[in-house]
């Protein structure tokens, strides 16, 4: 009859050490800065590494390649969302819209276009990322507007008969132009123009109704 050995410390089996998965949300928000300065061809995970303050080996670990990074970047911009059951309610469509227009989300509309703008080269190349970036960056406001346009319609200011995802899309089409095509910023002033001469014309109110 005989006994196993007596197991040594180097007999022990070792356990790798545990992902420290805390650090993911300044990773991912450095990813999405450089995202928007270089755009994806000229990005590096090292750029992102240095600008996070992490260890290269660090990323590769946990993003084995540039693609997966940048598609867990962009997904995270969704988390900021609005909430649909707290959106604006003034009485009118117009009061709505305007009311969501402030600082902090004409900032956030810049930064999602900028981003945009960084991704757009590889978009038709990657089905996945194209997907993640229209749910995060694009889906949001629209189903804001569309929440906003539907109670417009429940209380009788707008035809029923509305186009309302093409109308509600309107906004996010204006802005990306805006600051990708005529390279200009996205100001109060511009956002509250595109609400009066073409949200509400196209959903049959006049100006300032």
């Amino acid at each position: 009859m005989t006994t196993a050995p007596e197991q040594t410390a180097t007999d022990t089996p070792r356990l790798g050490r545990k992902r420290d998965l805390s650090r993911d949300p300044e990773i991912l928000e450095a990813a999405l800065d450089v995202l928007a300065e270089t755009g994806f061809e000229r990005m590096t995970i090292d750029e992102v590494a240095a600008r996070a303050r992490a260890g290269k080996a660090t990323l590769y670990r946990r993003w084995p390649s540039k693609s997966e990074l940048v598609i867990d970047a962009v997904a995270c911009m969704k988390r900021g969302a609005y909430d649909l059951s707290s959106l604006p309610d003034t009485g009118t469509l117009r009061g709505d819209l305007l009311a969501m227009i402030k600082e902090p989300s004409i900032a956030d509309a810049e930064r999602k276009m900028q981003v945009m703008a960084g991704i757009v080269s590889m978009l038709s190349k990657s089905p996945e990322l194209a997907d993640v970036a229209e749910e995060a960056l694009v889906a949001p406001r629209r189903a804001a507007n569309r929440v906003l346009i539907e109670r417009a319609i429940a209380r009788g200011e707008v035809p029923a008969d509305v186009d309302i995802d093409l109308i509600a899309s309107v906004g996010s089409a204006m802005v990306a132009h805006r600051l990708l095509v005529e390279r200009r910023p996205v100001t109060r002033a511009f956002l509250v123009s595109v609400v009066d001469a073409i949200v509400l014309p196209a959903l049959g109110l006049s100006e300032k109704r």
